[in-house]
């Protein structure tokens, strides 16, 4: 199968569905990557910039990712950005790249670009037109999702769990290329909450690891 993760920048995809990732991989699975955003220069420099996204290459390389594709977006500014110009460019990977699956940033997670990707890539993966995608999944995201207000509609609530045991030291190997990303416990971007939080997500589903997700689509 094609699998499409769509994240807002560099790391939510491998904080929210790294080893997830991994697993396709291994089944014969094709995964690409899209990075929607580029931060803005009054925030990021050109070199901060490349070097986050050196390290995603280097993080895709090592999981075996087929390709990682790097939009131009401003972060932390999609809200001032045109909603259809982003379903525009997620549609033209849809259309030439035929996932049967995508998976997505939470809408409830506090950064308001997470939102603008999720709603933006709704718009792009409508199940019209002979639209590749069925089934469609979003991720949670450390130091995102858990900060997100205490709102029902903000709520992440997991009914789908990927047992990733086998798989989580892949996962963390890859997060360890972000270096300029990763921060020191007790901070959730962290190598232990990240392994804390598959334990638990694990524990909910009798497995020593789990990636949870909400179901947002599933065509049989």
């Amino acid at each position: 199968m094609n699998v499409l993760v769509i994240a807002p920048h560099a790391d939510d995809e491998i904080l929210g569905c790294g080893a997830t990732i991994a697993k396709h991989i291994s089944e014969g699975d094709t995964v690409k990557v899209v990075v929607v955003t580029r931060g803005i220069k009054e925030l990021y420099s050109d070199d901060v910039i490349e070097g986050i996204r050196k390290e995603a290459k280097e993080a895709h390389k090592y999981l075996k990712i087929e390709e990682t594709i790097f939009y131009d977006f401003p972060a932390p500014m999609l809200d001032q950005t045109p909603s259809y110009l982003i379903s525009n460019e997620i549609s033209k990977i849809i259309k030439s790249y035929e996932p049967e699956i995508v998976y997505l940033p939470h809408r409830g997670d506090l950064h308001k670009d997470h939102r603008m990707v999720f709603e933006s890539s709704l718009v792009a993966i409508k199940p019209v037109n002979g639209c590749s995608v069925k089934e469609i999944y979003s991720y949670e995201t450390l130091s995102e999702t858990e900060w997100a207000a205490p709102f029902g509609d903000d709520a992440f609530i997991p009914n789908v769990f990927v047992d990733v045991s086998e798989f989580m030291e892949q996962k963390v190997e890859a997060m360890k290329k972000f270096e300029s990303q990763l921060k020191e416990f007790p901070h959730s971007r962290s190598i232990e909450a990240i392994n804390a939080l598959a334990k638990f997500r694990g524990s909910t589903v009798g497995a020593n690891a789990a990636e949870s997700f909400m179901l947002i689509r599933n065509i049989k």
